[in-house]
């Protein structure tokens, strides 16, 4: 996972408001939020949580997954599993420990599949003729 990349997220959230024709205000209520903890995002100082994120693109109707991909928290990728991890980080039931651990396990079976399609296991090349005899 990339590390949060605050100033550009907020730069962008404020682009996308003014956009919607919000004003501060308006989108912080729209997305449930203060005031002053809206300005804080768009200034850089705050690092919102998934959860906040999911809240904010919903106000802004845009995807959540795009606020991931400007945060930090989601690699840019097309169409692989980003609706997965999107729910995942934006799930409440469970604390951020968890939903990384969860990324965490997803992206090892990825890497696991992938691996395997090319032809290679985690010991190392996988042996094309299983009835290799040993001499």
């Amino acid at each position: 996972m990339a590390s949060l990349n605050v100033g550009s997220l907020g730069e962008y959230i404020r682009e996308q408001r003014r956009n919607a024709q919000y004003s501060l205000r308006q989108l912080a209520e729209a997305a449930g939020v203060s005031n002053p903890y809206l300005s804080q995002i768009e200034r850089g100082l705050r690092k919102p949580s998934a959860e906040i994120l999911q809240q904010i693109a919903k106000a802004l109707r845009i995807s959540a997954e795009t606020l991931y991909v400007q945060a930090g928290i989601l690699e840019e990728r097309r169409g692989e599993g980003l609706e997965l991890r999107a729910s995942i980080l934006a799930d409440p039931l469970i604390n951020e420990q968890q939903k990384q651990a969860l990324l965490a396990v997803y992206d090892a079976f990825l890497k696991e599949n992938a691996a395997s399609a090319s032809g290679v296991t985690a010991d190392g090349p996988a042996i094309q003729n299983s009835h290799r005899e040993d001499r």
